[in-house]
C-alpha cells in the first residue's frame, strides 16, 4: 500500500469515527431527562436558599410542598421573586423553569399527581 493510500484509509477512518461519536452524542443530547436536566440547573441557582434535593434549613420555601396545581405560582415566584427571593426574569429562561419545574415534581410531596402542563 502506497503511503497517499493509507493516509486516505486512516483518514477516512477517523472521519468515520468522529462521525459515529457525533451521532451518538447527539443521540444522548435528546434522550436528556428533563428532570435530571432541571437538578443541574436547580444545583446552580435555586440549591443555595432552598437546599440540596430541594431539602432547606426552614430558612425558605419548601418547593416540596407546591403541588402539581401550583405551576403558575412557581413560574411567578421565579421570574418576579417573592419576600427574600430575588427575580431571576432574564436570568433563567422559560425552557429552564420547565426543567426545574420538573426536577422539583419529582421530589413534590405529592409527585404521585402527574403534572398536565
Amino acid at each position: 500500500m502506497t503511503p497517499s493510500k493509507a493516509s486516505t484509509l486512516i483518514s477516512r477512518s477517523l472521519s468515520s469515527s468522529v462521525l459515529a461519536a457525533l451521532l451518538v452524542s447527539n443521540s444522548f443530547a435528546q434522550t436528556v431527562d428533563p428532570a435530571e436536566k432541571g437538578e443541574r440547573i436547580y444545583g446552580n441557582y435555586c440549591m443555595t436558599c432552598h437546599g440540596e434535593s430541594l431539602i432547606n434549613s426552614g430558612q425558605s420555601f419548601d418547593l416540596r410542598k407546591l403541588k402539581v396545581t401550583e405551576k403558575a405560582r412557581f413560574e411567578n415566584s421565579v421570574q418576579n421573586g417573592k419576600n427574600q427571593m430575588p427575580p431571576w426574569k432574564g436570568v433563567i429562561s422559560a425552557s429552564d423553569m420547565q426543567y426545574i419545574w420538573a426536577y422539583i415534581r419529582t421530589l413534590a410531596n405529592d409527585k404521585d399527581q402527574v403534572s398536565s402542563e
